[in-house]
């Protein structure tokens, strides 16, 4: 099963697909999907949902997981990375690609054990979980792998459960 897990942001939209195997998730590929900074919010949400529909195409991924907006102090940088992440949801609804969602704190306490872990500790449990010499770069890259892995643990336990 190849996972697709994607950090939502309006400049900068981590994504990272990692596949299921015997041994544990291994990395198939990370990156981000970047948007001009001073073009106006419609392109650039029109450039994010052209870039993840072509990631999309590209790797075909059984499933995707999207990290839920937390609120932030900044309202206006909140209903920017809410309109990004709206935008990685459509995308992945026209593919049919089902989804999971979760807090920033449920990636954390699946990657690192621990709900309260910072981003460092969450980064470096992402480089040992998938066998890795560094820490995936940049950092919303290395976020979009932590949701992924949220999402198979999550996955897992729940076939377990049923």
């Amino acid at each position: 099963m190849l996972v697709l897990g994607i950090d939502p942001g309006l400049a900068t939209t981590g994504y990272g697909l990692i596949r299921e195997a015997d041994a544990g998730p291994v990395l198939a590929a990370y990156g981000v999907v970047l948007t001009p900074a001073g073009a106006p919010v419609p392109g650039r949400l029109q450039t994010l949902f052209r870039e993840l529909t072509q990631l999309i195409l590209l790797h075909r991924p059984d499933a995707a997981a999207v990290e839920k907006l937390f609120f932030q102090r900044n309202v206006s940088t909140a209903m920017l990375v809410g309109q990004a992440r709206g935008v990685a949801l459509l995308a992945l609804a026209e593919a049919g690609i089902p989804v999971g969602e979760y807090t920033p704190k449920d990636v954390k306490q699946a990657v690192a054990g621990y709900g309260g872990a910072d981003k460092p500790q969450v980064q470096q449990m992402v480089r040992a979980i998938l066998n890795l010499a560094e820490v995936p770069k940049p950092d919303d890259a290395a976020d979009a792998l932590a949701v992924a892995i949220c999402h198979l643990h999550s996955m897992k336990l729940k076939s377990l459960t049923e």
